[in-house]
């Protein structure tokens, strides 16, 4: 008896299809063209999620830094200070603080400037 494929070839492609909806033109339609157009956007989301967390880690700088220079501060000068003073926060946290909570953002600058 032979052995068929068809319906797995036929998954396969819908597999593809179902990826490509919403493409332009033959890029959703022509199954080669389809897979090709697959291929590389999984690769940009692959690249993309990398880039993510690079893009709001320099966010995150960027606002720390604005809400420190209102304190009288550098980004440097408010970092290093934190390290003396032994205040464990990430980025992300004081970010968030420097956005949301601008009086204890203060307080957490008062606190690195007296550890300087």
């Amino acid at each position: 008896m032979r052995i068929k494929r068809g319906v797995n070839a036929v998954k396969k492609r819908r597999k593809i299809f179902k990826l490509a909806k919403g493409y332009f033109g033959c890029k959703s339609k022509n199954y080669r063209i389809a897979r090709e157009a697959v291929m590389k956007s999984l690769q940009y989301a692959y690249v993309g999620r990398k880039r993510r967390k690079r893009d709001m880690r320099s966010l995150w700088i960027a606002r720390i830094n604005a809400g420190a220079r209102v304190n009288g501060l550098s980004y440097s000068k408010l970092m290093y200070g934190l390290k003396v003073a032994g205040i464990e926060l990430n980025r992300k946290t004081l970010a968030d603080l420097a956005v949301t909570d601008e009086k204890a953002f203060a307080e957490i600058c008062s606190k690195a400037k007296a550890a300087l």
